[in-house]
């Protein structure tokens, strides 16, 4: 058994159990429980959440009845935000009196029970926790095998029973006036989740392993190496970054590219950050990158900082009209336009650069790459600018 919990006066509820527990994020204990059972489905998840983190979560427990997935959920409701002062929660009466002033009064409470049926949960309960039977109740959804929830409602006495006249009887009161709901829902029965996506998985053709890049060339560089490409949206920086991953890769190097680029179509920087490395990888930061490519005006502003940093072991190729800032590095300028090289093959061409110098890379790592990446008419024109370039 495991069991998830969340923020509030409900995360203490695993200590009182000697059992595996996760402790996460505000109204996200189902997402931790989801997880949990599709990985080990042979495990048995408990979730409690207070009535503050249903109305956080709200949208992940409608997902958990839609689903259907063998999770039992006890709500421990007690009407308010009573770790963090006493605010109104989702669950609060309007006539209640909490420390959030009259915000209470103009929102109407949910009846998560109702909310849940509409969602699709196969299986409501809701008691009072002075239930004479509450064991027996928790028990019920717990043997359940689909999506379980317990609505139980409970006193506040650090801050809610301080302002408000609310005893165990007026509980059992309150709990009259709603629809009874004890056990499972039949309209809404269905096949359990996780069950229910095995049984199709294994219906399926297995997937095919990732495409793998064999070692068959010797890199001129046997040491980690650090390549950032600064340019401009349109200019393919991303590719570039790519074409550079998969030539490490041809030489037997582990890899990482890490990019930053805006959401907007064509407009503003776009950065590449390429890690090259006969060793396992941790940090992929780069502070000191041993090459820049300075390729658009925007990707250098984006970076500006960078280049009081850079001394002269860093080797700068820039592409000639561009401005560059203040440093020390060595300065390459190429004169790409005047070379009737088009800005969106900039990056290949400065890559190409970079391997005819034999650092970073080898021409014929960078070949191998572009072989891999494209073909047909792409492949014979990035063959003709890297041999234009080399």
């Amino acid at each position: 058994m495991v069991m998830v919990s969340d923020i509030g006066c409900s995360g203490l509820f695993d200590t009182f159990f000697n059992t595996h527990a996760f402790h996460g994020l505000h109204g996200r204990a189902l997402t931790y429980a989801t997880g949990l059972k599709l990985a080990r489905p042979d495990l048995k998840v408990v979730v409690t959440m207070g009535d503050g983190g249903i109305g956080i979560g709200g949208a992940h427990i409608l997902s958990a009845c839609r689903r259907n997935l063998d999770l039992t959920l006890l709500i421990l409701n007690n009407f308010n935000f009573g770790m963090t002062g006493g605010q109104f929660s989702a669950t609060t009466p309007p006539d209640a009196v909490v420390s959030s002033g009259f915000l209470n009064r103009l929102e109407f409470p949910i009846d998560i029970c109702q909310a849940a049926r509409a969602a699709g949960a196969t299986y409501l309960a809701r008691c009072s926790g002075f239930h004479k039977d509450l064991s027996g109740v928790m028990e019920g959804a717990l043997r359940h095998e689909g999506f379980a929830l317990v609505d139980i409602w409970g006193l506040c006495p650090g801050r809610y029973t301080g302002r408000n006249k609310l005893t165990p009887r007026a509980i059992e009161e309150g709990l009259t006036r709603l629809p009874p709901v004890a056990g499972p829902v039949e309209e809404n029965a269905g096949k359990e989740y996780g069950r229910h996506y095995r049984e199709l998985a294994a219906a399926l053709q297995p997937a095919s392993p990732p495409a793998s890049i064999d070692k068959i060339l010797d890199p001129p560089e046997k040491v980690r190496s650090e390549v950032m490409i600064l340019g401009d949206a349109g200019q393919r920086i991303i590719t570039a970054g790519e074409i550079l991953c998969r030539a490490g890769l041809t030489a037997g190097l582990r890899v990482t590219q890490k990019n930053e680029y805006n959401i907007t179509v064509l407009r503003g920087p776009s950065i590449s950050e390429v890690i090259l490395s006969p060793r396992e990888i941790g940090f992929t930061g780069l502070e000191r990158p041993n090459v820049v490519l300075a390729l658009g005006r925007e990707g250098v502003q984006r970076r500006s900082v960078l280049f009081e940093r850079l001394g002269p072991e860093t080797l700068i190729i820039q592409a000639q009209g561009l401005n560059l800032p203040s440093t020390r590095a060595e300065v390459r300028r190429m004169d790409f336009r005047g070379q009737k090289i088009k800005s969106n093959d900039w990056a290949l061409a400065a890559l190409a650069v970079l391997a005819g110098m034999n650092r970073i890379l080898s021409p014929e790592m960078l070949k191998a790459a572009i072989k891999i990446r494209f073909a047909g008419e792409a492949l014979e024109s990035a063959r003709k600018l890297i041999d234009k370039m080399v």
